[in-house]
């Protein structure tokens, strides 16, 4: 079988379907991959080509220099969704999905979680009236 005749992101998305707790659904054109109601994964055609989209965070810096190097291929959101566009004459590296793929699970997993940081904000306190000096007598 040629390059052109394989799906590149059949071993993305049986990755992505082996995790914990992952849905596989629809998302407009794409399949998406949920932990809980959070996606970590949109993957499909677009254009004539295969498109991943990932939620990053340690990886944002590497996926904005690939961006800058090749932004036909990669492209960072504002929301920091990643999206990497591939054929399969030209796949996506394999160390770097599967290393934004787990990273994406990841924090999709913290996300769904409901734990919030417990950081007390002194300043939305409201400070305790100090009580009134006795008079001396």
């Amino acid at each position: 079988m040629t390059a052109s005749n394989r799906d590149p992101t059949v071993p993305i998305r049986l990755r992505a379907s082996r995790f914990p707790g992952v849905n596989e659904g629809t998302a407009c054109t794409q399949t998406s991959f949920k932990t809980g109601k959070k996606a970590f994964l949109f993957i499909g055609m677009q254009g004539g080509r295969y498109k991943a989209m990932f939620k990053l965070k340690r990886s944002i810096p590497e996926a904005t220099k690939l961006a800058r190097k090749d932004p036909d291929r990669y492209e960072v959101g504002s929301t920091s969704w990643v999206t990497a566009r591939f054929t399969a004459d030209r796949p996506m590296p394999e160390k770097t999905w599967q290393k934004w793929l787990d990273e994406s699970y990841k924090l999709s997993l913290a996300a769904g979680s409901g734990k919030k940081s417990t950081v007390k904000k002194l300043t939305s306190k409201k400070a305790a009236p100090k009580a009134k000096p006795k008079d001396e007598t």
